[in-house]
């Protein structure tokens, strides 16, 4: 039996076909080896910068703000003096992302892991995050369940997490707020989730855009020209 091969994004069996002159030939076993490895790389590397203090609120792009009109409720309670606890509920729906994100790492490094090789083969022809929205449709749901009661726990610290639900619920009814938004504790899941794959993605980008740099000789061949 012939082992099917790829160039590129053009298939061709055996011998068969042709690709641009640059292109690498890769059969599908490496295609497979390259993603796991991709995949487990931008997990490990994501969890690892998320994961720590500040990992969250010490990044601008992922840091978690309040939702919506709570921002502007927000402001109300600083006015009357509050703005200490608000700063407290801020930091805490942070922290929360923080202590959340290392439980992703099992569960991640298990589906890059148990990648099928025509999940691979797509991969490898998909765009720049294709890796990392691969992760997305496996995890995002399963990743959610765990993290909830850690956000919870966390934000349950601050009192006034209550109150902002209470806030956020009469902003749903008149639809201000929409969703996991009108609870912090699902909106933070949501947010921690988010950031996760934000910087999943970015580290596929830097794979893609000098495997070489990486040091590893199959993400070279995968993903180099």
């Amino acid at each position: 039996m012939e082992r099917r091969q790829f160039t590129s994004g053009v298939f061709f069996t055996g011998l068969g076909g042709w690709g641009p002159a640059w292109a690498l030939s890769l059969n599908e076993a490496d295609a497979a080896q390259g993603v796991r490895a991709a995949l487990e790389r931008g997990a490990i590397a994501a969890v690892g910068l998320l994961g720590r203090n500040d990992g969250f609120l010490g990044n601008p792009k992922v840091r978690i703000p309040l939702p919506g009109v709570l921002e502007d409720a927000a402001k109300l309670l600083k006015a009357t003096g509050q703005r200490k606890r608000v700063d407290e509920l801020v930091t805490a729906m942070n922290r929360a992302a923080e202590a959340a994100v290392p439980q992703a790492r099992t569960l991640l490094v298990n589906t890059a892991k148990s990648i099928s090789v025509d999940d691979a083969v797509k991969i490898v022809r998909g765009g720049d995050t294709s890796v990392t929205d691969y992760f997305a449709g496996k995890t995002r749901q399963p990743l959610g369940v765990q993290f909830l009661p850690i956000v919870t726990k966390a934000t349950e610290k601050v009192a006034l997490a209550d109150k902002f639900n209470a806030v956020a619920g009469r902003a749903a009814k008149f639809g201000l707020l929409k969703g996991d938004d009108a609870n912090i504790q699902r909106y933070v899941t949501g947010k921690a989730l988010d950031g996760l794959y934000l910087m999943i993605g970015e580290e596929e980008r830097k794979i893609r855009r000098d495997p070489i740099g990486t040091g590893s000789a199959i993400l070279r061949k995968v993903f180099g020209s």
